[in-house]
């Protein structure tokens, strides 16, 4: 499967903002954005004049970086939403929160989605007392995720619950370290998405 290799701090640069695409790095000094924030490449810093295109095309980008997912796949999601009652944009953002690999990372047994990915594909995982190892994996209210048994002695994970113990689960799930469970209580509502784009952008773009 195709997948992006460059420095995913090119992709903070080029869209102007955290995308959190390296976890703890992106809170500390360290973070691309704080020390260099200008796009990426000889004429990042000049001067540039954004067209009503451009702006679309920036809002979609952004987004479909700040979930790591390709175009066709983005695409994908797109005429899903469409489909469905509501405002195709909110629907969309929606979709993509409810990824299995993006509820891994908002539950805080992940440093960054990339990370959450990884360990998806490497099994760690149950939705539903099943094993799923698929990061697009769209879960939904009532849905069970919990830390596979063998997977709770792995370093990694047990240093990630620790890192992240404080930081907090979304209201439309719920979190339980003790029991290296969580659980999906409610569809996500745009108020409850801190994706600082606006999605009615996107649809703009796709409506062409």
């Amino acid at each position: 499967m195709a997948r992006y290799t460059d420095s995913v701090c090119k992709l903070c640069r080029r869209e102007g903002q955290k995308l959190f695409l390296k976890g703890q790095r992106c809170y500390t000094d360290k973070c691309a954005i704080n020390r260099r924030n200008y796009a990426p490449g000889q004429h990042g810093q000049g001067r540039h004049k954004t067209s009503e295109y451009g702006m679309q095309l920036r809002a979609k980008q952004a987004t479909r970086r700040y979930y790591g997912v390709l175009e066709s796949q983005f695409h994908n999601y797109y005429e899903m939403a469409t489909k469905m009652q509501g405002k195709a944009g909110e629907n969309m953002l929606s979709l993509l929160e409810t990824r299995l690999d993006n509820v891994i990372y908002r539950l805080g047994w992940a440093n960054s989605r990339a990370e959450a990915r990884q360990l998806v594909v490497h099994g760690h995982f149950q939705v539903n007392g099943h094993r799923v190892d698929i990061p697009s994996y769209l879960v939904k209210p009532g849905d069970a995720i919990s830390i596979q048994e063998k997977s709770r002695q792995s370093e990694k994970i047990k240093a990630n619950l620790e890192d992240n113990a404080s930081r907090p689960a979304p209201k439309w799930l719920e979190k339980n370290n003790e029991n290296f469970s969580g659980k999906i209580i409610a569809k996500p509502t745009r108020e409850e998405i801190d994706l600082p784009v606006d999605e009615t952008l996107i649809v703009e773009f796709y409506s062409k």
